[in-house]
This record gives structure tokens, sequence and C-alpha cells, in this order.
């Protein structure tokens, strides 16, 4: 992780729920995200620190009730195990801030057959123009 950013610094530039899950390893509502219907050509960043981590053509639409994704930019992300419900299951995270994205599981489509079910208060979308 390259930040340097202090935790009232992030606080300071998030927005309340984007700093509940990005730094706080919140999650959403399913279903609450406007990215869920989003179906326009374009990229999506880190909403903490603007990193690149998918482009649209990987998101798919999961039936689970967040953003999901098949793959991300090569080195955008990072996981870590999260044992947190009593189970093991694979944190996703920006490698650039560490920011909490979501988690990854292996029931996604070809051709990587992952599914990087995110948050999509961790996200901003930028459509092609």
């Amino acid at each position: 992780m390259t930040t340097t950013k202090i935790d009232k610094d992030w606080e300071r530039e998030l927005t309340p729920e984007q700093y509940r899950v990005l730094r706080q390893h919140g999650t959403e509502r399913a279903g609450t995200s406007p990215l869920n219907d989003e179906k326009r050509t374009g990229r999506y960043f880190c909403a903490g620190c603007g990193e690149e981590l998918f482009e649209s053509q990987t998101k798919y639409e999961s039936g689970s009730g967040w953003p999901s994704f098949y793959a991300p930019k090569d080195g955008a992300v990072a996981t870590t195990a999260d044992t947190s419900l009593g189970m093991r299951r694979d944190e996703v995270h920006c490698a650039k801030c560490g920011g909490h994205l979501g988690h990854v599981f292996p029931d996604g489509p070809r051709p990587t057959g992952l599914r990087y079910c995110m948050n999509g208060a961790a996200l901003k979308f930028t459509p092609e123009k």
C-alpha cells in the first residue's frame, strides 16, 4: 500500500458511507448501489484514491445485489483472508490505498470463474465519452 493518509484525512475526504466501507471494512446493503444498474461502457475507480480497478467489459449481473466483475485490472487489487464471519472469505482491497472493496468468490463466469463482489460505495464510475 502506498497511502500515507491518516484516518482523519480519510474521514474528511470521504462520505460517511464511503468511509464506513473503505476504511472500516463495512458492507452496504444488497441492492442499494446505483452501480448495480450501470450498463454504460466505462471504467470503475477506487472511491478513496482514484486508482482504476475494473473495466465495464468485465462487469456482469451476478444476482447478488452488489456490482460484480469477473476480473480486475492487472495489479489494481489485492486480497487478504477474512474470517470475521466464522468462515474464510477472500477480502478484496485497493492495492494502492488499501481501501476495502468487497470479496472475491470462486463462482463467477468464464473466463476467470471468479466473482469480484464489490461495494458500490467503494467505487466511482466514469463513462466513456
